[in-house]
């Protein structure tokens, strides 16, 4: 028998050169696959993707490759593989549409990890939602609000809004108000901010605070204090400064001016009233 017999020897309907053929076929694709994957996982290291993403997506491409191989080895048996491959389109079509969500979560969550908007314990606020970035997950990133509540925001929609991120730059801008009555010299008052501001921890020196006037109200002048503090001593600075004016002001002899109304008696036993002093 000749080795050319052999060959042509049918074995299911094929012959011994089709499946030594496929055969061969099959192991240097599986070869090309591994020389493959391994130039792409080097790529993905370089990648700012988290580790969990460039596991994801090297085990994506090695099962896209597999199936091609699968469709290479079968056309050379001759298997005609048309009507597979619309099976797997129809097939693959449906999923996508049914998890249109989870890949679109999925694709922001891409977005997110590469262009790094935020990091884990940023304080950042979307779509009117503030809080502390605890976790970013593939389909979701969970925050932590300053009053303890846990927020889960989709990936998707995350990535198409508009993001602030107030702990990026490592400082955070304090603004506090107050009013003042038109009697106080604004000197005196200035001097009192200055020292609600020194009694108040953490906050920076370089921006250095400033003091204006702000507002001239109906009976009251609003003053504003901007200063800088490091960004996750924002609450902290704020409620200090806040909490310090009141006892800076009493000091100074300052009247924080509020809602109330002045009567005054007159000797004819009429009586006057005071436009509501603010």
């Amino acid at each position: 028998m000749t080795i050319t017999s052999v060959l042509n020897t049918s074995i299911g309907g094929y012959t011994l050169g089709h499946l030594l053929t496929a055969g061969f076929t099959f192991v240097i694709c599986l070869i090309v696959i591994r020389v493959i994957m391994r130039i792409i996982k080097g790529l993905l290291e370089k990648t700012p993707f988290d580790k969990r993403i460039r596991g994801l997506i090297a085990n994506l491409l090695k099962y896209a490759m597999y199936v091609l191989t699968v469709v290479i080895v079968a056309q050379g048996l001759g298997i005609n593989m048309s009507s597979l491959v619309a099976l797997v389109s129809v097939v693959s079509l449906g999923i996508t549409l049914a998890s249109e969500d989870i890949l679109g979560n999925f694709a922001g969550g891409l977005v997110i990890f590469s262009a790094h908007p935020f990091a884990i314990n940023d304080f950042i606020e979307s779509s009117g939602t503030m809080g502390t970035v605890e976790e970013i997950d593939l389909h979701h990133t969970r925050l932590v609000t300053p009053d303890g509540y846990t927020v889960y925001i989709p990936n998707k929609d995350l990535a198409s809004s508009r993001i602030i991120n107030y702990t990026r730059l490592g400082r955070r801008r304090v603004t506090v108000k107050v009013t003042a009555s038109y009697d106080a010299p604004t000197e005196t008052v200035m001097s009192a901010l200055r020292t609600a501001v020194a009694r108040t921890e953490n906050i920076l020196e370089d921006p250095a605070p400033g003091y204006y006037i702000t507002e001239y109200g109906a009976s009251s002048i609003e003053y504003t204090i901007f200063c800088w503090a490091p960004a996750r001593e924002y609450w902290p600075v704020y409620l200090g400064l806040t909490g310090a004016l009141r006892p800076a002001f009493e000091e100074a002899g300052v009247e924080m001016t509020y809602d109330h109304l002045n009567v005054h008696m007159i000797n004819d036993g009429a009586v006057a009233l005071n436009k509501p002093k603010a």
